[in-house]
């Protein structure tokens, strides 16, 4: 059944302010909830705070102040969505065990958005950031069973492999050559819009967590780990987010914004498993449409044009969350030494991504190479977890 949110009308925002008691939601179980429906709330915490974070910025640089006053409005109400969204992680689950599930969202919905994409150099770009966060969920999890003596499998379920991707180590790159050439907003397929945002939006989300909680940890190594991903996550908020033409107006991205948490709370809430959490997603898709709608009405006065000119005129298939380890088995397989040059790709070590990693690494092993030496002498082995056999790169297999 096709979804057209252009033709839809929400709660009238003036009945979207929740109470405490609306608010106070239960978090889910983490022993016995869906792993998806965890990612699902990652996801969407990271949607609301890009919509906060962009309507911040829009506000700083509008001089009107009556558009200043809706769009705190909007905002507010976005604000109260983020914290019901986010509070359905439980408090029992640790920052690493978070983590472990940050990188569990950033490898299977990258992968199933490459899958997806319908533009080659935008799926490269999906297709190269994804075995770098599939490395950094090795990295966490074997970090997981040295400080909390527990295993990852208890939070992937088997359904996201763990293992090697691309050596965290390559992936500091010279600044420059994070930079992506974006797509044409007057030509892209509505959906790779979608796409760019959506994955923009959950690696900034990713770090920004990083940021914050990195140095929560007394183990030296744990804070050792989480600042060396937390650089790389930087780089990938820059790769992502170049994909973005910057010739959109204010108006354009902010009904862009608005669309796209229609998509995914509508996505969402089609194959949610958890009916307490499912509501949730509904209800927020109800508020979402009026808030496209004011974001349209505010494209027509001060843009001068039809939202229907740059969106989609119905909703694209649901986003899935799914296991995609056939998929990833293949781009690990085939892209596994892949670097950037410039807005491209090449196999080569050239001069400039030499350069950064002697200045970077400075002549010794980096924590994400450290955390598994320490690991290997604390069990004798790698944690890992295979369930499709061994891995595809041989060089790459457990000695």
């Amino acid at each position: 059944m096709t979804f057209n949110p252009l033709e839809q009308r929400g709660i009238p925002l003036d009945r979207q302010l929740r109470s405490w008691r609306e608010m106070n939601v239960k978090p889910i179980d983490p022993d016995r909830c869906d792993p998806y429906t965890r990612c699902r709330i990652i996801t969407m915490n990271g949607i609301e705070v890009e919509a906060i974070l962009f309507s911040h910025q829009l506000a700083r640089h509008c001089p009107d102040p009556e558009i200043k006053r809706q769009l705190a409005r909007t905002r507010y109400i976005e604000a109260q969505q983020q914290k019901v969204v986010n509070w359905l992680l439980p408090g029992v689950s640790s920052v690493l065990e978070t983590t472990i599930a940050y990188e569990q969202v950033a490898v299977d919905l990258t992968a199933w958005v490459a899958r997806m994409e319908p533009d080659p150099y935008l799926k490269q770009a999906y297709q190269f950031g994804v075995l770098e966060d599939f490395d950094h969920l090795y990295r966490y999890a074997n970090l997981y069973e040295m400080i909390e003596h527990r295993k990852a499998e208890a939070i992937v379920d088997g359904l996201t492999e763990v293992m090697p991707g691309r050596p965290t180590k390559f992936h500091h790159r010279d600044p420059v050559d994070n930079v992506r050439d974006p797509y044409a907003k007057d030509g892209t397929n509505p959906l790779s819009k979608l796409h760019a945002l959506t994955i923009m939006s959950a690696e900034q989300q990713t770090m920004n967590f990083y940021m914050n909680t990195g140095p929560t940890y007394m183990e030296p190594i744990a804070r050792q780990l989480y600042q060396e991903i937390g650089l790389i996550e930087e780089e990938h908020v820059t790769h992502y987010e170049s994909l973005v033409d910057p010739g959109e107006t204010w108006w354009e991205q902010l009904v862009n914004h608005e669309y796209n948490e229609c998509y995914l709370y509508h996505s969402f809430m089609e194959q949610e498993s958890d009916p307490k959490v499912k509501a949730i997603w509904e209800l927020h898709l109800n508020m979402e449409l009026e808030h496209l709608h004011i974001a349209c009405d505010l494209m027509r006065r001060h843009d001068g044009r039809d939202p229907e000119s740059v969106l989609a005129p119905e909703l694209p298939n649901v986003l899935t969350f799914e296991p995609n380890k056939a998929y990833l088995r293949e781009l690990l397989d085939t892209q596994i030494d892949l670097t950037t040059l410039g807005a491209g790709y090449v196999r080569e070590a050239h001069e400039r991504f030499e350069a950064m990693q002697e200045q970077i690494h400075g002549g010794e092993e980096p924590p994400s190479e450290r955390v598994m030496a320490e690991h290997d002498a604390m069990f004798g082995r790698e944690y890992r977890v295979q369930s499709e056999g061994e891995h595809p790169d041989p060089a790459m297999r457990e000695k």
